[in-house]
């Protein structure tokens, strides 16, 4: 086989064990949108035992946003340094804690120290899962397999938000983020026995033992070993979102307008799933017809996500993600304008989730191609990071405009500016050509 085996992951059709690490991070991605999603099923039952008000709540729904920022820059560089899996399995050793240590809290400062602790694991997780659908897909199938595992985050929450349901329906709160512990922990096991370092990871850094280590995972892959390591086309550069290269002059325009981009769009983004089960339970619902319209604007997630990623074998990739950011400005500015009824919040909740998630699986498959494996996860944590931290600010805002007795309509109008600019960021980038990125 070829002595650099990039060349042979990308031309080769995709192995069993290569589909099952995809397969992997679906699922990993699925936990992250539970856990991420959990404060939110809980949210009403809070505000009921402990009397707090909305804008109070709306600081409590963005503390993992805020430990998520954090841990995509910090471990996103990690994992270029020590690599993802172990990063991976680091990230679940944090969020089963953080999950854990929410069941036994009792005030809102507790609550928020565990979900930034929660946020950590989640934010470091995101930049390695990025990176290693990239990294583990063959070039065909590369932007599929992102998009593929993108859209675990909405069928985690159309899963998990099922079970919440049933759970909300029979005990209080807390029985959510039990459940999250327990599954954040089984799947520790599952990391270990399953997943692999990643060869491109291990080839581009050149850890001590790289050959012996890339020949491991080859096999465990299904491939060839190789005899030796050919130079590498370029210097190593040493790890970390800054030392990595990801602000030198081939790729700064690229990594602010993604991080601007991505900043914008997930202000909406998160402002429709961190308020959609208060807003509707303020209608005069209960909290598990609110976790099921919730779980509804998810499965529009998912074949958001889905339709995203089979189209970009015949579309351009920056085209379509733009057109679903566009769309997702008007219909969560259509969400505000939705009547107190079930069927019709379920509804335009599903195509505003169809819209929203779609431009997320855009921008995650925009950044796997623009950066080299030795800057990937750094990049991917960079603009992850700066942009979820940015939006910690996206239910806060919201918050006080509903304490400010602003209408729905226009709160939804005014965070649906978030995804049409980001339209903007991303019509301004350049997109790497398919070819190139399969090559790094």
């Amino acid at each position: 086989m070829s002595q650099d085996p990039r060349d042979t992951l990308a031309q080769s059709p995709m192995s069993a064990a290569q589909a099952r690490v995809i397969a992997i991070t679906i699922g990993l991605c699925a936990l992250d949108g539970f856990d991420v999603l959990a404060i939110s099923f809980a949210s009403p039952g809070i505000a009921r035992e402990w009397g707090i008000n909305r804008a109070a709540l709306g600081a409590v729904l963005s503390m993992e946003l805020l430990g998520m920022g954090v841990g995509s820059i910090l471990l996103g560089g990690i994992a270029d340094r020590v690599g993802r899996r172990y990063t991976v399995l680091g990230c679940l050793l944090i969020m089963t804690a953080g999950m854990a240590l929410t069941v036994t809290v009792h005030s809102i400062f507790a609550l928020s120290v565990c979900r930034i602790i929660t946020g950590l694991g989640i934010g470091g997780m995101l930049a390695s899962l990025n990176a290693i659908a990239s990294e583990f897909a063959n070039a065909r199938r590369r932007d599929l397999c992102v998009s593929l595992m993108s859209i675990g985050y909405p069928l985690g929450a159309i899963i998990g938000g099922s079970i919440a349901a049933v759970l909300l329906r029979h005990s209080d709160w807390r029985t959510v983020f039990e459940f999250g512990a327990v599954v954040s922990g089984l799947l520790i096991p599952l990391v270990s026995w399953f997943v692999p370092e990643s060869v491109a990871w291990l080839f581009q850094c050149r850890p001590a033992g790289a050959l012996r280590r890339i020949n491991a995972s080859l096999a465990r892959l299904g491939y060839g070993r190789i005899d030796a390591l050919p130079p590498p086309a370029t210097a190593p550069r040493s790890h970390g979102w800054a030392r990595a290269g990801i602000f030198r002059p081939a790729l700064i325009a690229t990594t602010l307008l993604l991080t601007l981009g991505y900043a914008l769009h997930v202000t909406t983004f998160y402002f429709t799933l961190k308020w959609i089960p208060k807003i509707v339970v303020d209608m005069g619902f209960t909290a598990s017809m609110a976790a099921g319209v919730l779980v509804w604007a998810n499965v529009g997630g998912a074949a958001g996500g889905a339709v995203l990623g089979v189209l970009t074998s015949r579309v351009g990739l920056k085209a379509l993600t733009i057109a679903w950011l566009l769309a997702s400005a008007v219909m969560v500015a259509v969400f505000g304008h939705s009547p107190a009824d079930l069927r019709q919040l379920s509804l335009v909740c599903a195509l505003a989730g169809f819209c929203t998630n779609g431009g997320i699986v855009g921008l995650y498959a925009i950044i796997a191609r623009a950066y080299p494996a030795d800057a990937r996860a750094a990049g991917t944590g960079f603009a992850i990071g700066i942009g979820r931290s940015g939006a910690v600010l996206a239910p806060i805002i919201a918050g006080y405009l509903f304490e400010a007795n602003w209408s729905l309509q226009a709160v939804a109008l005014t965070m649906a500016l978030g995804s049409l600019l980001a339209a903007g960021a991303v019509a301004m980038l350049r997109v790497e050509p398919r070819e190139l990125a399969a090559l790094r």
